[in-house]
């Protein structure tokens, strides 16, 4: 495919986010604009994790986006699987670039096939974002589908530096996230590629770093898994200045978000 080419995780401490809070961004300034609640996987908790069902449910559940893995067959199929082998969620076996698509297909992840990206896509136009977390593609097989898709405004894409250089050479408006890792790379990251968003979880999720994504009004969306995926773990990443969290579970942060006029 010829694109063409534009011209345009350690734990906190209260005080250290009481400090963060206050240099940074309030859960109140944050209101402004509303907490991004993400779906890790779609709402997996009840459906099996990058289905329709699950990603169908976070829609049903009021969350701004589903994150989704992209890998690819071994055909150059896109298809949504955390895992680099089907073993786990499916009744089969194999790596899946070393499957064809047609085997994918027939396999079954707890009563439903596979996803296609542009299935999941498809699903989401019109009522839900999607958080993209490239595993295993091409960027260009990533911009085929979501363009064909009428998608682009509405992707978050968690990729490489690598990659999210290649993406906005083709599409400079699109939104790359690569992972912020510590104050100096976020620095550098934001200096060559002009980050409008940045991902974050427990290993850099701190005062240094959230303040340079501030200073330069770069969106931080956070992962809050594990131990910090609760009511507490939430609020502590609003007042240290998040602007989305991702969650297992969605319908609980939608609430929450909401009970405290931080959601739309």
């Amino acid at each position: 495919m010829k694109l063409p080419v534009s011209r345009s995780k350690r734990e906190w401490t209260l005080p250290a986010l009481a400090m963060a809070g206050s240099l940074f961004m309030s859960g109140a300034s944050a209101a402004a604009s509303g907490i991004k609640v993400i779906a890790h996987r779609g709402e997996h908790l009840h459906h099996v994790e990058n289905t329709l069902p699950a990603f169908q449910a976070a829609i049903d559940a009021g969350a701004d986006y589903f994150e989704c893995d992209v890998r690819t067959t071994s055909d150059g199929h896109l298809v949504l699987m955390h895992d680099p082998s089907v073993d786990r969620t499916t009744n089969g076996k194999g790596r899946i670039h070393d499957l064809t698509f047609a085997q994918i297909r027939s396999l079954s992840a707890g009563g439903n096939p596979v996803p296609t990206f542009s299935e999941a896509l498809e699903l989401a136009k019109g009522h839900i974002g999607v958080y993209v977390d490239d595993k295993e593609t091409k960027p260009a097989a990533l911009i085929q589908e979501i363009d064909q898709a009428g998608m682009g405004e509405s992707v978050v894409l968690y990729v490489s530096p690598s990659a999210a250089k290649e993406i906005l050479a083709w599409r400079p408006d699109w939104r790359v996230m690569p992972e912020a890792g510590n104050a100096s790379r976020l620095q550098q990251l934001i200096d060559s590629l002009h980050l409008r968003v940045a991902a974050f979880d427990e290993s850099d999720f701190k005062p240094e770093t959230i303040g340079i994504a501030r200073q330069h009004g770069v969106e931080i969306y956070v992962d809050r898994l594990g131990r910090f995926d609760t009511e507490s773990g939430w609020q502590s990443a609003i007042d240290a200045g998040a602007s989305g969290i991702q969650t297992d579970h969605p319908a609980e942060l939608v609430g929450y978000c909401a009970r405290r006029a931080l959601h739309r």
